[in-house]
């Protein structure tokens, strides 16, 4: 299949692009690891670290990743062979197109089982579980589903049947349908919780902790955090934006569609913010909770809400919808790479990446009950994925996809891409993924490296 074929079969409009972006971006990040981040990191600190790492550095990388799709035209692999060949530089960095995928895949191996996660708790709240509960009754619950492995199979097997159907439907009926419909129910859902968690919460105190900026407790720690969770969010890195781009319609403003698509990822966080945060401090509840936070204290907070129980289940509907969304986004480097590279029917193509991931993703189940004595680095195994990925992979990822553009690309190239964007916007893009995001998230992974290697 040539590179030309790819772009006939993507996306006509740049609304499509655009809503199938902003349903990549969109997930777990935003509503689950975002809050429990800012709770274990002061709160506003840790949205302001979040917001100029997004901006300064994970945005500029956003848009050379869709570069490189745009330009290649092709999977994640060919692409790369294409445009390093094109540039004139060695085929090592071809690599950047086996990371993607590979990347992607972890990540969704263990996604899929916090998805699951939420597509139980949907029941949980909706069957009023959690009525009058205790927080000692919302932390049982979640134990007790952790220690089952069976029942986290069977609904992280039902997510990714879910994504698999999306999947074989393809790039146009699949993927863009939809993140056209879901993405705007999101956002009615989300500002439905928001104004709900007003009536309901200590809203003022949410504001205060997400807004109010406590500059001391700004580590270096803290902004490592913020940007592998830009680079998480904003799926850089995992092949996910190069796929895309793909796809991407002609006659169009990558900044501008990139652009729209961060605006929204990170309103999308400040809302989820909103939305948990004055549950959690009406109710006295310590917002330094961790990855459980919002399966132990959001079913607290609603279980002792009027009406909590059907808003509670509107929520975990809500984290469920985002991350089928986002998951497909993180299944199609790979489906794109076995049809293109071996010829392989699509669906054939979906059904083995899915399989893949299943069997990942039993590494994760277990991590919670069998596996859960197993330490490496001082994590659990469902801990060390999560840390190989959002502070490995992907600024390594992003890095070497902000040094090959930045560096080894010809800039009459990058113009032929980015022909519609005016000179200064062009030349500040160029500027930032140059001399802010390529260093920057080569220090950041030089010292996360260093640190995890002395910390032996």
């Amino acid at each position: 299949m040539s590179f030309y074929d790819s772009k006939r079969r993507g996306w006509r409009r740049s609304w499509s692009f655009v809503a199938a972006t902003i349903g990549a971006t969109l997930g777990l990040g935003n509503l689950w690891k975002f809050s429990y981040l800012a709770g274990e990191n002061g709160g506003a600190a840790f949205v302001l670290a979040y917001l100029v790492c997004t901006l300064l550095v994970a945005m500029p990388i956003m848009v050379a990743e869709v570069v490189l799709g745009s330009r290649g035209r092709a999977n994640t692999v060919t692409a790369m062979e294409s445009l390093s060949l094109e540039a004139g530089v060695s085929r090592g960095w071809q690599i950047i197109g086996w990371l993607g995928p590979i990347a992607a895949l972890l990540v969704l191996s263990y996604y899929a089982v916090i998805a699951g996660w939420s597509f139980a708790y949907v029941g949980k709240l909706v069957t009023g579980e959690f009525i009058a509960g205790s927080a000692q009754l919302a932390g049982d619950s979640f134990n007790q589903l952790l220690a089952s492995p069976l029942v986290l199979m069977q609904w992280q097997s039902l997510y990714l049947i879910l994504l698999l159907f999306i999947a074989i439907a393809g790039v146009r009926k699949g993927l863009g349908g939809v993140a056209r419909f879901l993405v705007p129910l999101l956002f009615i859902l989300l500002i439905a919780l928001v104004i709900y968690s007003y009536q309901v919460g200590d809203f003022y105190a949410a504001v205060d902790f997400l807004f109010a900026t406590d500059f001391s407790v700004m580590t270096a720690q803290l902004w490592l955090k913020a940007l592998g969770h830009a680079f998480f969010t904003l799926t850089i890195g995992v092949g996910a934006m190069m796929t895309y781009g793909a796809y991407v319609p002609d006659k169009r403003s990558i900044t501008r569609m990139v652009g729209i698509a961060v605006t929204v990822d990170v309103l999308v966080s400040l809302l989820a913010g909103l939305a948990i945060f004055p549950l959690v401090f009406s109710l006295n509840m310590a917002p330094a909770m961790g990855p459980g936070l919002m399966f132990v204290a959001m079913p607290y907070g609603f279980g002792n809400m009027l009406y909590g129980n059907y808003f509670g289940g509107l929520f975990f509907l809500m984290v469920s919808l985002t991350a089928i969304v986002s998951g497909v986004a993180l299944l199609e480097p790979a489906i794109v790479w076995l049809s293109e590279r071996f010829g392989w029917w699509r669906p054939a193509a979906a059904v083995v990446v899915t399989l893949l991931v299943w069997s990942l993703g039993l590494v994760t189940i277990f991590s919670f009950s069998a596996l859960q004595h197993i330490q490496l680095l001082g994590l659990s195994v469902f801990g060390l994925l999560d840390f190989l990925t959002a502070n490995i992979l992907l600024p390594v990822g992003g890095c070497l996809i902000a040094f090959f553009v930045g560096w080894r690309m010809r800039i009459e190239v990058l113009r032929d891409e980015l022909y519609v964007e005016s000179d200064k916007v062009f030349a500040l893009w160029y500027w930032l993924l140059r001399y802010i995001a390529a260093p920057s998230v080569l220090l950041v992974f030089v010292w996360t490296l260093s640190k995890a290697l002395l910390s032996q």
